[in-house]
């Protein structure tokens, strides 16, 4: 995704404003696929090097305290990765700076922008790491998208409409059926110990999670599409904006979870948990690289849908793709008790009807679009024969 500029409603149009618009939505409908697809590709790829990791680490077979830590190392995995993003960053073109946009105020939200996010990042993945073994994955997501659509109504003022309310229902129903096994999720008995607690560590992450969507989309058309380089037009869409964002987003995150890590002493551990590792030490430190960058792939899908469409719509699709990662994680390891059955074939069948019902949103606003450029056009061509 190179740029896209939708016409702007009181300006002269003609045919070539049609065609530029069919153009751009093109464009828009490919990218909105390909960050969609970081998002599959994303969250399949960190659940299953999260089983791989937990299951090869044997922290269920230690004492129980064992079993909570290595919370702020994956914290830092979430976020350490941003540097291979840097030359992307560079080879994507940026629009033509407007030197009229850019302002000392402007440099100073964009700046506070970027640590806030990197704040609450930094607090989710600490928290989400921590919530992961204290009640397992099943019940994080649901709430998670229960608040963002919260944060999307207050926040960026969404309209719901009954294709969208529609597709979050048989969004949460089928997260509900369908969560992937995780083989890091605590026993019976320390769920039971751990309940008051779990409910405090679920709520949080949940929370952060769900207002950095929120923020970030406020982010990219109130902060970030009114500077210099990006033209100080907030109807203009460059992939530059996703990759910045992310950027500077994670090296704030990552500098707070490389402090907490040192902090709380954590880094010490590093290297019994690679002793530990039944598969050695190599497979170990394997295992933490494809994490980091497959949560850069899964946060740069992310990102894209919220700049495109919306906070809303980038947590519909993550929540979508666990029945296919249930599926992933069911052919990868041998769980017991762990199959995928009729409710998770019928929570598949759920999340396809929840994008079906989302996207044909989407394609009604685009082709509304389109209908009102050429209401314009023919009353432009009424008004010059008259």
């Amino acid at each position: 995704m190179e740029e896209f500029q939708i016409p702007e409603p009181g300006r002269h149009n003609n045919m070539s404003d049609i065609r530029s618009l069919e153009h751009n939505q093109r464009k828009w409908w490919i990218s909105v696929f390909s960050f969609g697809f970081l998002i599959l590709a994303g969250d399949s790829l960190v659940m299953l090097l999260l089983n791989f990791y937990y299951d090869q680490d044997e922290r269920s077979q230690n004492d129980q305290d064992q079993q909570y830590r290595g919370t702020w190392t994956q914290a830092l995995l979430q976020n350490a990765a941003f540097p291979i993003l840097i030359p992307l960053f560079f080879l994507f073109p940026s629009p033509k700076p407007n030197p009229d946009t850019v302002s000392d105020q402007t440099n100073n939200r964009v700046i506070l922008l970027y640590v806030s996010l990197g704040v609450i990042v930094s607090v989710y993945s600490k928290l989400y790491a921590l919530a992961r073994l204290y009640v397992g994955w099943g019940i994080l997501v649901p709430a998670q998208l229960i608040l963002t659509s919260l944060f999307s109504a207050f926040i960026n003022r969404l309209k719901f409409n009954r294709w969208i309310i529609i597709s979050i229902l048989f969004t949460l129903a089928a997260d509900f059926f369908c969560s992937p096994a995780f083989s890091g999720a605590p026993t019976e008995d320390e769920s039971y110990t751990y309940g008051i607690k779990a409910w405090l560590i679920l709520i949080l992450p949940t929370l952060a999670f769900s207002l950095s969507l929120s923020l970030t989309q406020l982010g990219f058309e109130k902060v970030l599409a009114k500077t210099k380089r990006y033209g100080g037009n907030n109807k203009k869409v460059v992939f530059r904006m996703v990759l910045e964002m992310q950027i500077c987003v994670s090296f704030v995150a990552t500098l707070i979870c490389l402090a907490g890590l040192f902090a709380s002493g954590e880094f010490k551990e590093l290297k019994g948990d690679s002793e530990r590792f039944k598969k050695g030490r190599a497979y170990y430190v394997l295992s933490l690289v494809g994490l980091a960058l497959s949560w850069q792939v899964w946060a740069v899908g992310l990102l894209g849908l919220v700049l495109l469409v919306s906070g809303l719509f980038a947590d519909v699709v993550h929540m979508c793709a666990s029945p296919v990662v249930a599926l992933l994680v069911v052919l990868a390891f041998d769980f017991e008790d762990d199959e995928f059955g009729w409710q998770r074939r019928g929570a598949l069948v759920g999340a396809v009807l929840a994008l079906a019902c989302y996207f044909y949103y989407l394609h009604k606003t685009k082709k509304k679009e389109m209908a009102e450029l050429n209401k314009r056009e023919n009353d432009n061509n009424s008004e010059e024969e008259a």
